[in-house]
């Protein structure tokens, strides 16, 4: 068969099951079968070429897969995340493009400070996206993360020996992580779960296959948004920045528990669609 043909099938296949990126799917995804990039086997199907029996078997099971909703991610083991390529799987929230944004957040606050070696925390780190992508973009930061999760710590553990070994990666609870640096951070960030119990997120991909543990944040989806704010007050130097990710329709309330809470500057921040994503606010 023809890669084209293969790549437009595919794609018609993907679209019927509902999959907006269904174009971008199928090439990404022949690309992982036949170790290619997009773009190399994008090419393939220009110039003619046809795929082998054995590649096709292997591309069909996937794209089966995918065609009932198993996140592309988990096909090919793969997300990417800024400039990190991240081993994700089953057991670990697969970091999303809005997150980006978020993360960048923090690396703009860690860039502009005096100190020598200016110190993060990730809280609930997940795959360790925010806290790889501070490390690799600020050399001179002091980057810690914790995570719950030991399903979610195979793959964690992997990416931070990958792109930052030396960095404090550890198992705990975000709520009593990092007594022993309180009063000598600068930057804490977190992305916890902040779906509400009773939401079933819209995703297939999302309620089917990300672990609950990342998504769900009690009765209102804040419960984790306020033990971010009290581990914050006692980890954070004075002027130190907070940052939180959450969902578009929360950043109000997010923005009223952390004024009740003392801080200062507390702000709200716009994906690129236009949307609330996070909330900042200083230790004062």
């Amino acid at each position: 068969m023809k890669i084209a043909q293969l790549l437009e099938e595919t794609s018609s296949q993907f679209a019927a099951a509902g999959i907006e990126s269904s174009q971008a799917d199928a090439e990404i995804l022949l690309g992982f079968v036949l170790n290619l990039s997009r773009g190399e086997a994008l090419a393939k199907a220009i110039t003619g070429e046809e795929i082998t029996d054995s590649d096709l078997d292997k591309f069909t099971e996937l794209a089966n897969k995918r065609a009932e909703r198993f996140p592309l991610q988990h096909l090919t083991g793969v997300a990417h995340f800024r400039s990190l390529e991240l081993v994700v799987g089953p057991g670990v929230f697969v970091p999303r493009f809005e997150t980006e944004g978020v993360a960048q957040l923090a690396i703009d606050a860690l860039r502009v400070l005096p100190r020598e070696t200016p110190v993060a925390v990730d809280l609930a780190t997940g795959s360790g996206a925010i806290a790889l992508s501070i490390s690799h973009e600020v050399s001179n930061a002091e980057v810690h993360a914790v995570e719950l999760s030991e399903e979610a710590l195979v793959y964690t553990r992997r990416n931070f020996e990958k792109y930052a070994p030396t960095a404090d990666l550890r198992q705990g609870d975000l709520a009593d992580a990092f007594s022993d640096i309180e009063g000598s951070v600068d930057v804490v960030i977190s992305n916890p779960p902040y779906i509400p119990d009773e939401m079933i997120p819209i995703y297939p991909e999302v309620h089917l296959h990300d672990p609950a543990l990342a998504l769900y944040g009690g009765t209102d989806g804040l419960d984790l948004v306020r033990k971010v704010d009290l581990t914050a007050q006692r980890l954070l130097v004075k002027g130190g920045t907070l940052i939180i990710e959450h969902a578009d329709m929360q950043g109000e309330a997010i923005r009223n528990i952390l004024e009740a809470s003392g801080w200062q500057q507390v702000r709200t921040h716009k994906d690129l669609a236009g949307r609330d994503r996070a909330v900042t606010a200083l230790k004062l």
